[in-house]
């Protein structure tokens, strides 16, 4: 117990350690964010052009610069969801943006390009479960394409992928960890610093597999409250 002190103390405790702590999910929490908005973002706009050349009408002479745009997202995807995050953050880190100091926007931006990705074909199969009656209702009635899809077809789709969202929010926190590769002082970086400096592991990496989980633990039920509010919100 004395031994389990001493570590704990050590790690948390002297020099105002725990701060560093703090700081270090801080930056997690913010690369997160940042990542999940450019993941919508993307996955939205690639998930509409590949499923505008999906609907496109079989027959009839193919629309050329929706089959362009569709190529190009599916060589996006492919290309991101057939390689490993950590070799795309030491591309971004070390290659594209070597010259950069700006560490969280790299962070950011590279998990919100493999968010992207991912977050594009959960969107895509959303919209896919939409019945294609309510495409052709709302453009029989006058309206546009881009209006159909934000009035009627994105609101709903959302409710239907919600938890595969919430998932990849899950997944994207927890793949925060990786940003350490480029040097970014986010949670697991912090621990390492102060593991070289203790020469404690055990309390140090234990601590932030705890952090990890209750945050997780957080973010789980908070996306449970809003589904079972959003499934009351159909009843009505």
């Amino acid at each position: 117990m004395l031994k389990i002190g001493h570590a704990f103390y050590q790690s948390f405790i002297e020099a105002d350690r725990w701060k560093r702590y703090l700081s270090g999910l801080g930056v997690s929490f913010t690369v997160t964010l940042g990542a999940l908005a450019i993941g919508i973002v993307l996955g939205v706009l690639v998930a509409i052009a590949r499923t505008q050349h999906d609907q496109q009408k079989t027959g009839q002479k193919p629309n050329r610069l929706i089959s362009v745009l569709n190529v190009i997202c599916e060589i996006y995807v492919t290309v991101i969801r057939g390689t490993p995050m950590m070799v795309q953050l030491l591309i971004m880190g070390l290659v594209i943006f070597a010259s950069s100091r700006n560490l969280i926007g790299i962070a950011i931006l590279s998990l919100g390009i493999n968010s992207g990705a991912y977050v594009s074909e959960i969107i895509r199969s959303g919209i896919m479960s939409i019945d294609p009656g309510q495409m052709e209702a709302g453009r029989s009635l006058g309206m546009g394409y881009p209006v159909v899809m934000r009035e009627i077809i994105i609101p709903q789709a959302i409710k239907n992928i919600l938890p595969a969202l919430g998932n990849e929010l899950i997944t994207l926190f927890k793949d925060t960890s990786l940003v350490t590769v480029i040097g970014l002082a986010d949670l697991t970086k912090v621990a390492i610093q102060i593991q070289a400096k203790t020469y404690q592991a055990f309390m140090p990496f234990f601590g932030i597999a705890a952090m990890y989980l209750i945050v997780v633990m957080i973010l789980t039920k908070l996306l449970g409250i809003l589904e079972r509010r959003l499934r009351r919100s159909d009843r009505r």
